[in-house]
């Protein structure tokens, strides 16, 4: 019982033996060579077949690699974000629509409504009140 206990505790933590690797392109986990991608007759590795190497590899990424997707927020959730980031920097969106409007052609300029757009144009506002505030002061 207590061999099955340690062992699902290592399961549970972290473990030594496991590499956890984020990437956004395959090509960074598959090393590649250009006569993987070539059908010759004549292999230097004797390989009947070495197209299928590189098959192989991509059914490895295919049944082993996990895909995390992002989507947009919604126009609602993004104002949201702006809101928690305003209010983070000491400033408060309080449906002032002039905020509100800017904040949303902030995320049409850069073709997304998300998290890091809501942040960059937090910072940004509150970049610009604070100069203003120095210039006045």
């Amino acid at each position: 019982m207590a061999r099955r206990l340690a062992q699902s505790a290592a399961v549970a933590g972290s473990s030594p033996n496991v590499l956890i690797y984020a990437t956004s392109s395959r090509r960074h986990m598959v090393s590649e060579r250009m006569s993987d991608n070539l059908e010759r007759r004549n292999d230097d590795q004797g390989r009947i077949h070495p197209g299928d190497s590189i098959e192989e590899k991509i059914s490895l990424s295919d049944r082993f690699g996990l895909h995390l997707h992002f989507y947009s927020f919604s126009q609602d959730e993004y104002l949201q974000a702006v809101t928690h980031w305003l209010s983070h920097f000491g400033l408060g969106l309080h449906a002032d629509e002039e905020i509100r409007a800017e904040s949303l052609q902030w995320a049409t300029q850069r073709g997304t409504r998300s998290g890091r757009a809501a942040w960059q144009f937090a910072r940004n506002y509150a970049g610009r009140k604070m100069t203003e505030e120095k210039a006045i002061g």
